[in-house]
């Protein structure tokens, strides 16, 4: 007899994926026995795999209809509130349809959606109301089974999704240049849309040209580097969810949304998060206000603030070996 299925819908982008890692681990352990399937992105599928939660994916984009799978014996919507995504899972014709609540869809009968709420957080209360157990601290992941290309590097990221959440090149490049001329090697990452904002941060923090990493790193590439690092200076990307997930110490620069929605969790000092304390549009065609208050010397004070105290923490490890 085949394994009962599960199909998890969250097709979204790289930070999306990550903080729904832990209600992902919580549906994992609530369902030893079926196979769960997560509708995602192509590009995501090898940290879907490190997660350990999932068995297959399913590739798919945003709100585009899902290619053929079902029928499933549970349906688990970790993509949104509302009867849109809803639908994408009812052609599977699930069992269950594991959901918030939504006026369009009387038939869920999950909990009511909280819009001021961090997302990891957010994910985890759906399926533990449904009896599933998560832990919205469950972020951490694996290693990516490659080395990095960089190892113990500074990791400047200076692209985002939208315009609104980009801090300008200017100042990454002032930060990236600062901290070369401090002694550590600095690389700048971006996706391949993101290759002309990385190479102009290089060009004017005076940068080596092989700093340049933009466009020349697939997903474990990037996975492994974050990993190995000394430190990331990102806004708030994915990059800097992998930070989170790898425990490496970052700098994140917030706007225009605010962290308790989206940062790392607050007990983790080795994360220092920056932000102004305004809220503005996500989704918006220029530099947020708010995120435009963080200065220059805002953002590589944190950095040396954080890379000093990393260094006392390495400083410490020899005199802690044969401790019990």
């Amino acid at each position: 007899m085949s394994a009962p299925q599960a199909l998890v819908l969250r097709a979204l982008g790289l930070g999306d994926l990550l903080v729904a890692v832990p209600a992902l681990r919580g549906l994992r352990r609530g369902l030893p026995e079926h196979r769960i399937t997560l509708a995602a992105p192509r590009v995501l599928e090898p940290l879907v795999r490190l997660s350990g939660a999932v068995d297959d994916v399913l590739h798919s984009v945003e709100l585009a209809p899902l290619p053929p799978a079902g029928p499933v014996d549970v349906a688990v919507d970790l993509h949104g509130c509302n009867p849109e995504s809803h639908d994408l899972l009812r052609p599977a014709r699930p069992r269950r349809l594991l959901a918030f609540a939504h006026p369009g869809s009387p038939d869920i009968d999950g909990p009511a959606w909280n819009p001021d709420e961090h997302e990891a957080r957010r994910w985890c209360r759906l399926v533990s109301s449904y009896g599933f157990p998560a832990d919205p601290d469950d972020l951490d992941l694996p290693a990516p089974p490659r080395a990095s290309p960089a190892p113990g590097a500074v990791v400047v990221h200076p692209g985002a999704a939208f315009p609104s959440r980009r801090w300008p090149v200017e100042r990454f490049a002032a930060v990236a240049a600062a901290l070369r001329d401090d002694g550590h090697r600095v690389v700048v990452t971006g996706g391949q849309a993101e290759t002309a904002i990385a190479r102009k941060v290089v060009e004017l923090a005076g940068l080596a040209p092989d700093a340049d990493l933009s466009g020349r790193t697939d997903l474990l590439d990037l996975a492994a580097l974050i990993a190995g690092a000394r430190l990331v200076v990102s806004g708030d990307t994915g990059t800097g969810h992998l930070a989170t997930a790898y425990r490496t110490p970052s700098v994140l620069l917030f706007g225009p949304t605010p962290p308790a929605w989206w940062g790392p969790p607050p007990d983790r000092p080795q994360h220092r998060v920056l932000w102004a304390g305004r809220r503005g549009d996500p989704h918006g065609g220029s530099p947020d206000p708010g995120l435009l208050e963080i200065s220059t010397a805002d953002a590589l004070g944190a950095a040396r603030r954080t890379l000093a105290g990393t260094a006392r923490s390495q400083d410490r490890l020899p005199d802690m070996e044969g401790v019990t």
